[in-house]
């Protein structure tokens, strides 16, 4: 049987420099939702490229002393460098000077021509060059380009023209028939106004440079960028050279973008497929850009952050998994390397990294590293289940709707619960009873089938996780080839299998340490000795006096209520009774327990530390806890009263 075909393309990127995080955003977004698909058992065409022509890279090569092709042949090789590194599973590249592509846009030019749409005649406009755009008088903001903010320059030449406007009713129609056809919504509005504000003809050749397609009948003009680089969504997939490849993979099923080029989608590009007599795109979908402290990132401004960096600081799973979280469905989203770093302790350390390493520990000390086969079930067992198949009914949904910062969320749904799940159970406490074998044996079970589902609804974005995992726990027999639907499906994870303790999948990151590292590493000196010295001294023991001691103010302290801080998953809000006074402290304890375990406990408090606002909430003082990699402990007194001291 025939699989279902699946065509997903990203934007072809303009070679004027390499690119930065807002440009691998959208790749690894396409990534994602193409292994996705895949997963889903689709035949998935995943088209990506560059889009090599105009006058902007014709001036810039000229600049450096050079021909166009060979300087965009460095950039294109940097492209493609860097989609290796973030692991992107496209399956064509497309080059606007590749011979395939120019003789599919010679011939739809013609096509067009020749059939009434194209006519010649003279055009005078302000021109961006940046942006390969050109923008009536009224189109400009404060003289400037409307999109980028850049001067622009009037332009006075002889032209082709695409008769767009005879195309603005059908597509107004189309769009209103078809609401998804342009997602999110806040865009779709946006075209719709820009249509309806009048749609002028479009200029579609150039005299004033040579670096582009020649129109065929007319050499002396070469197709505008705009007209050309478009049609590589169809020159990729055979159009006038493979019928049958062509019509298997076309319409494409989704365009992704950012929300700055979705009018060329979304416009010029079903007029131009009306033109020419074909299906529109089933989707055209713009997701946000990533911002910066000043603003949108621009390689022109010089803000960008380089991809490749953060690589090979971090590696390519946490990188991959930041971008897709920290963007909302339609919305900017804002990069620091302190968000990112954060998200990779929590996130990935903390909690699906601590899972694993969690329960492969536990495997190996209470089964001799076998997982153990389930028995009877109860309230827990069938609540883990339950969260496990909702986790991966939501992913579906969300990845389906191209929402991966909420895709992700959902199965954090399900990570967070299998914690939660550790510390109900208490494996610790059942290993200690003989009679509890069975039960604990069902525990480890369905903690490595809740891993195996997580495992199975991360790998789209993040690819190497799943391989990693099961050099320990290997669970699955190929980790190369994994089936969507097997996330939907609770028991399969086969006992009997040996598990390893794991080593750290995604190790904690110290930022502060970081900088001072590199704070070391910029001043260093010749003077060794003196260095070597220096680290010496840093590894003595920092005593600290029996007066230091007593500065701290240590209570024992009654929890009298306890509930989660809204919208922060690892926060408690607790109300303490020390002696007559009460005190209200936030503490990070909620990946570990649930409030209604501390309510009625003995829990020792710092009671001198400076009160400070977390989340709005003023926290007074920090009770004391214990931890290792696997358990979170907070220290409890069981018969002194509250408000006593502790020394």
């Amino acid at each position: 049987m025939s699989r279902e075909a699946y065509y997903l393309t990203t934007p072809i990127y303009y070679p004027s420099d390499n690119l930065h995080i807002g440009h691998a955003y959208t790749t690894v977004a396409g990534d994602c939702l193409a292994r996705f698909k895949r997963m889903q058992g689709y035949d998935v065409v995943y088209l990506t490229g560059t889009d090599e022509h105009g006058q902007k890279i014709e001036r810039v090569a000229r600049s450096k002393g050079m021909e166009p092709i060979e300087y965009v042949n460095g950039i294109v090789a940097s492209i493609r460098k860097l989609w290796d590194l973030l692991l992107i599973s496209n399956t064509d590249f497309i080059r606007t000077t590749q011979k395939r592509h120019e003789e599919v846009v010679q011939k739809i030019f013609t096509k067009v021509y020749e059939q009434g749409d194209i006519y010649i005649s003279e055009y005078e406009g302000w021109y961006c060059s940046p942006c390969e755009t050109f923008f009536t008088e009224r189109q400009l903001v404060d003289g400037k380009c409307p999109d980028c903010g850049r001067e622009v320059e009037l332009l006075k030449e002889e032209s082709y023209f695409f008769k767009m406007s005879k195309y603005a009713p059908r597509l107004l129609a189309y769009i209103a028939e078809n609401p998804n056809f342009i997602q999110p919504e806040s865009r779709r509005n946006e075209i719709v106004s820009f249509i309806k504000s009048g749609l002028e003809d479009l200029c579609v050749s150039r005299t004033t440079f040579s670096w582009g397609v020649p129109v065929p009948f007319n050499p002396k003009h070469v197709v505008y960028v705009w007209f050309d680089a478009l049609i590589n969504y169809l020159s990729a997939i055979g159009y006038g050279s493979d019928e049958d490849k062509f019509n298997r993979y076309w319409p494409a099923d989704v365009h992704l973008m950012a929300k700055d080029i979705i009018r060329f989608h979304a416009v010029i590009w079903p007029t131009m497929l009306m033109a020419l007599d074909l299906p529109l795109p089933k989707q055209v979908c713009a997701h946000g850009w990533i911002m910066l402290e000043g603003g949108k990132m621009s390689k022109s401004k010089g803000n960008v952050v380089d991809p490749v960096i953060l690589i090979k600081k971090y590696g390519v799973d946490a990188v991959r998994y930041y971008l897709l979280r920290e963007l909302s469905f339609g919305q900017d989203g804002y990069y620091s390397e302190e968000m990112l770093v954060n998200r990779i302790n929590s996130d990935l350390a903390n909690d699906l990294g601590n899972l694993i390493s969690r329960t492969s520990a536990m495997i190996v000390r209470y089964f001799d590293g076998v997982i153990p086969e389930a028995g009877t079930t109860d309230r827990l067992d069938e609540e883990l289940k339950t969260a496990a198949l909702a986790a991966c009914r939501e992913a579906t949904e969300k990845l389906d709707r191209h929402d991966f910062s909420n895709y992700l969320q959902a199965v954090f749904k399900l990570i967070s619960r299998a914690n939660k799940y550790i510390d109900e159970t208490e494996p610790w406490v059942l290993a200690r009873d003989d009679n509890k074998k069975a039960r604990l044996a069902t525990v480890m079970y369905n903690l490595a089938e809740a891993i195996r589902i997580t495992l199975i609804l991360t790998a789209p974005a993040m690819p190497t996780l799943v391989g990693r995992a099961n050099q320990a726990m290997p669970i699955f027999a190929d980790p190369e080839k994994l089936n969507w639907k097997d996330a939907g499906k609770w028991g399969l994870c086969q006992p009997g299998i040996k598990v390893n303790k794991m080593q750290a999948l995604f190790p904690r990151i110290d930022l502060k340490a970081q900088e001072e590292e590199k704070m070391t590493e910029e001043n260093k000196t010749p003077a060794e000795p003196v260095q070597a010295e220096v680290k010496e001294e840093k590894t003595e023991p920092q005593y600290i006096t029996i007066d230091e001691f007593a500065r701290m103010d240590l209570r024992v302290a009654e929890v009298i209520a306890c509930e989660k801080m809204p919208k922060a998953d690892k926060l408690l809000i607790l109300k303490l009774k020390v002696g007559e006074e009460e005190r209200t402290v936030v503490s990070g304890i909620a990946k570990h327990y649930a409030p209604e375990d501390l309510v009625g406990k003995k829990v020792v408090l710092v009671a001198n530390l400076k009160p400070t606002k977390l989340r709005g909430t003023l926290s007074e003082g920090m009770i004391l806890a214990a931890s290792d990699e696997n358990t979170v402990e907070v220290l409890t007194v069981n018969e002194v009263a509250s408000g006593n001291r502790v020394k």
